[in-house]
């Protein structure tokens, strides 16, 4: 039952992605993924920590193209912070550790394809790219120790 609702998830933004297009002003970064021929040009709009907006171009497998879609609608209007959240919790999923289905909400239809290593470059193309924008793998910056209680 849930792996078809995964499924039908997955399809649907493999046939009708959002955020399809590119933003004037935004970053652009381009990437692909060479042995199954995927590619992405990700626009990314960041203003006072907050994204913006975001959209893609790209062409490859369902689950590239699925997940790129899946990752846009989750981070727009999002502040970095729960950007780097969403990462690691996206990233730890797909390499099948249990999702935090409370966090990842739809993208825990792509939970399936930890159990296919060849495909988890797939997954993970769009969230790589964003990465080249964003700084996802460093951990949040410490509270000024001078601004606290004292």
């Amino acid at each position: 039952m849930f792996n078809d609702l995964y499924q039908a998830v997955i399809l649907d933004h493999y046939r009708t992605p959002s955020n399809v297009g590119q933003i004037e002003g935004a970053v652009q970064v381009r990437n692909d993924h060479p042995s199954c021929g995927d590619k992405v040009l990700l626009s990314v709009l960041v203003e006072d920590g907050i994204v913006q907006d975001i959209a893609f171009v790209g062409e490859g497998c369902s689950i590239s193209q699925a997940s790129l879609s899946l990752m846009t609608e989750a981070v727009k209007g999002q502040p970095v912070s729960v950007i780097r959240d969403l990462y690691s919790a996206f990233r730890d999923m797909i390499h099948g550790q249990e999702p935090d289905e409370e966090l990842l909400g739809d993208m825990v239809a792509l939970h399936g394809v930890s159990r296919f290593v060849a495909r988890v470059p797939c997954a993970m193309l769009g969230w790589e790219t964003l990465a080249q924008v964003l700084p996802l793998d460093q951990p949040a910056p410490d509270p000024d120790p001078t601004c606290g209680p004292g």
